[in-house]
């Protein structure tokens, strides 16, 4: 499975950004036969938890080469728009290719930017989806996120989350999630995800999660969950 960096950690030096924005944009090319297979059936999943309606606003967070967004423009209908945001111009260019084959360029707003902050106001969208991204993230960087995510959302929003899932306490890790976790201390800008706890991270930004299945990569546990902003907190939308 190739699971890499997509968005940056929070505060890195300037040669972190670069060596990541490199690294992607010389794979954005070859990227779908690197992952693509693998990750398809959960990034569908988690599509498929998220529901996004007709009319919403939506954010995707790290969007790679563009296949989610290609589904969220047409969720949304004509009348409105999904945003995304990733830090390569190599993806970028793919996906804008990618949207305009589909002829679903006008309804996407494509950002390239690294994450945290996130470049838009308070209450923006009805829902958010990230798919192999938040754990690309430094575990000191993943409260930064979600609070930027639970800030862009509407009161009642949701974001739909499919991340390598750490397992539950007591039970054995697996010889492929051992590797990852030695990967990721080794060669962080080559494969910065690890399995992390996707439902512990949700509930301390504040989230309730609403829908939760599991699925397995290569062994590898994979959470597709569904986390709301309560009504009580949140932008005023």
């Amino acid at each position: 499975m190739a699971c890499w960096i997509r968005v940056s950690s929070a505060a890195p030096t300037p040669n972190d950004h670069d060596a990541t924005r490199a690294f992607y944009d010389r794979i954005s090319r070859v990227y779908d036969l690197l992952a693509d297979a693998t990750e398809q059936e959960a990034r569908v999943t988690g599509l498929d938890l998220l529901a996004v309606k007709q009319g919403e606003r939506v954010l995707e967070i790290g969007f790679g080469t563009g296949h989610a967004l290609v589904r969220l423009a047409r969720e949304v209908g004509e009348q409105s728009t999904v945003a995304g945001i990733d830090l390569s111009p190599g993806m970028h260019a793919v996906a804008r290719e990618r949207l305009a084959a589909a002829g679903l360029s006008d309804r996407v707003d494509l950002r390239c930017n690294a994450v945290p902050p996130l470049p838009f106001g308070d209450a923006t969208f009805d829902a958010a989806f990230m798919s192999f991204t938040l754990e690309s993230f430094a575990d000191e960087t993943i409260p930064l996120v979600l609070a930027e995510v639970r800030r862009v959302l509407r009161q009642g929003g949701r974001v739909g989350l499919v991340a390598l899932s750490a397992p539950p306490p007591g039970a054995q890790n697996h010889l492929l999630e051992r590797a990852y976790h030695w990967l990721h201390r080794h060669f962080p800008h080559v494969i910065d995800c690890r399995p992390i706890d996707v439902g512990e991270a949700l509930r301390a930004a504040g989230l309730r999660i609403t829908r939760h299945t599991g699925l397995e990569i290569w062994t590898l546990r994979v959470a597709a969950v569904v986390a709301m902003v309560p009504r009580s907190e949140g932008g005023a939308g």
